[in-house]
């Protein structure tokens, strides 16, 4: 057994090594012509004018076609109404969801003044009877004074913001009026102004 695994030692030993090669051409040898590459038959390709021929367009195709083509205006509204209507829905559903933590981790005493304002509301509806005017102006009245007394600072502020904007669209109201005033009624060839009616 020894003598066969030395023996097998020894070849397996030699495959181990690394050596070079060089061959060199016979100088007595007769000069072979060599080929090229393109002269083999499996490397040939044969020569050939391709030409590109499209297929015509089947009925289907072309009903799909003028049918993108058509709607094309409206797709393109649709995205724009919806690239635009994307920040705001996208908002509104931060909102949602900050409401909704805020619900579940509400400051104590938070339900119990909800429901004081709600009621308000409830009571102002009670007073609205006959009146479309009312019906506008008590719930919301009854209920923003509720709020005023549990959340004072925010009312204040709620107030001055409110009475700004009131103030400006008074303004802009009154100067409309004159502005339209001064058009029909102060004109110079106007019956009432005129100098021969006095």
């Amino acid at each position: 057994m020894f003598k066969v695994i030395q023996r097998s030692v020894g070849p397996a030993s030699l495959s181990l090594l690394t050596f070079r090669v060089y061959a060199a051409p016979k100088k007595d040898a007769p000069h072979k012509n060599s080929m090229k590459v393109d002269e083999l038959s499996l490397y040939s390709a044969p020569e050939g004018q391709c030409k590109y021929v499209e297929e015509p367009r089947t009925q289907l195709e072309e009903s799909i076609s003028q049918l993108r083509h058509h709607c094309e205006p409206y797709t393109s509204w649709c995205q724009e109404t919806y690239s635009q209507a994307k920040p705001k829905m996208q908002s509104l559903v931060q909102w949602g969801l900050d409401s909704y933590e805020y619900l579940q981790n509400a400051p104590p005493g938070f339900f119990p003044r909800l429901g004081v304002i709600g009621f308000a509301g409830l009571v102002g509806l009670l007073f609205t009877r006959g009146s479309k005017i009312k019906k506008l102006v008590y719930p919301p009245g009854f209920m923003g004074l509720a709020a005023s007394i549990y959340y004072p600072q925010q009312a204040i502020a709620f107030a001055q913001v409110t009475g700004e904007k009131l103030y400006d669209w008074g303004l802009r109201g009154y100067i409309v009026i004159e502005d339209l005033w001064k058009e029909n009624f102060q004109k110079p060839g106007n019956v009432k102004n005129s100098p021969g009616n006095k």
